[in-house]
C-alpha cells in the first residue's frame, strides 16, 4: 500500500516534469492556438475530476456515514473556493500574457511570479490526489485505489501541457533552457508535498473525509474559473479553448469510468 501511494502521489509530478522537458527540445515560441487548447484541456480535466472523483464520492461517503449528503459537499466546496481565493490574494504571482502582478506587492521578478502562478494551480491538484488515496485506504469508502490512480493519471495528463506552458514562456522571456526546465519542475513540487500532507491529516480524522474531498473540488474549480478558462479565451481563436475543455472533460470522464 505504501508503494502504491508513493507511485500515485508522484504520477502528477512526473506529468509536470515531462511537460517542462519540452523546453529542452523547442526552438520556437509556443503556438498561441496550441496554448489555448492546452489551457482548455487542463480545465476540462479538472472540471471532470472535481465532479466524478471528488464531489460525487464526497456525497456517497457522507451518506454512508449517516450525514445529509449534500452538506459536506457544499460546505467543503465553498471552503475550498475560499482557501484558494485567500492564497490568490496573498501570494504574488503573474498570469500568462499579463504584465500586471496579482497578490501582495513584491519585488520578485516576473519569471518568479509566473512560476508562483502555476504553483498556485498545483496546490489543489496535490490535495485531490492525497485525499482520494486516503479515502481508498479506508475500507468503508466508495473510492478504490484504482480510482485514486485514475485521478492521478488524469491530473498528470493535464500537467503535461501545464509544464510546457510554464517552461516555454520562461525561455521566451530570455531564461536559459536548462533553468526554464528546472523552474517548470519546481512549480510541480508542491503537488507531492500537498498530497502527502493531505493524506496524513485526512487519515488521522476519517470522519471529515467527505469535507476534504469537496474542499479539493472547490479549490480545483476556483483555478479553472479564475485563471485557466479566462486565459484560454483571450484574444482570437477562443473556440479552440472551448474545444480543449470538451476534450479534457471527456478524457477524464472516461478514465474515471474505466478505472474508478
Amino acid at each position: 500500500m505504501i508503494l502504491q501511494g508513493l507511485i500515485i502521489i508522484l504520477i502528477p509530478f512526473l506529468g509536470t516534469s515531462l511537460g517542462s522537458a519540452l523546453v529542452l527540445f523547442s526552438k520556437n515560441q509556443l503556438n498561441p492556438k496550441l496554448q489555448k487548447f492546452m489551457l482548455g484541456f487542463a480545465s476540462g480535466i479538472m472540471i471532470a475530476a472535481s465532479v466524478w472523483s471528488l464531489l460525487i464520492p464526497s456525497m456517497e461517503l457522507a451518506e454512508e456515514k449517516g450525514m445529509v449528503k449534500y452538506i459536506p459537499a457544499s460546505v467543503g466546496f465553498l471552503l475550498g473556493i475560499g482557501f484558494l481565493l485567500l492564497l490568490d490574494s496573498v501570494i504574488p504571482h503573474l498570469h500568462l500574457d499579463s504584465n500586471q502582478p496579482e497578490g501582495v506587492k513584491s519585488s520578485l521578478s516576473k519569471s518568479t511570479m509566473l512560476v508562483l502562478a502555476v504553483t498556485l494551480h498545483n496546490i489543489p491538484e496535490g490535495m485531490a490526489v492525497g485525499i482520494t488515496f486516503a479515502s481508498a485506504m479506508m475500507n468503508d469508502t466508495s473510492i478504490s485505489v484504482a480510482g485514486a490512480f485514475s485521478l492521478a493519471v488524469g491530473i498528470a495528463i493535464q500537467n503535461f501541457p501545464e509544464g510546457a506552458i510554464i517552461s516555454l514562456p520562461l525561455k521566451d522571456r530570455g531564461m536559459k533552457k536548462g533553468k526554464s526546465f528546472v523552474m517548470g519542475v519546481l512549480s510541480g513540487v508542491v503537488e507531492p508535498i500537498g498530497a502527502v500532507l493531505t493524506l496524513v491529516f485526512a487519515s488521522m480524522i476519517s470522519s471529515i473525509l467527505p469535507y476534504f474531498l469537496s474542499f479539493a473540488a472547490g479549490a480545483m474549480i476556483y483555478v479553472v474559473t479564475e485563471e485557466l478558462i479566462p486565459e484560454s479565451q483571450q484574444g482570437k481563436h477562443s473556440n479552440i479553448g472551448t474545444i480543449g475543455v470538451a476534450v479534457g472533460f471527456v478524457v477524464m470522464m472516461m478514465l474515471d469510468s474505466a478505472f474508478g
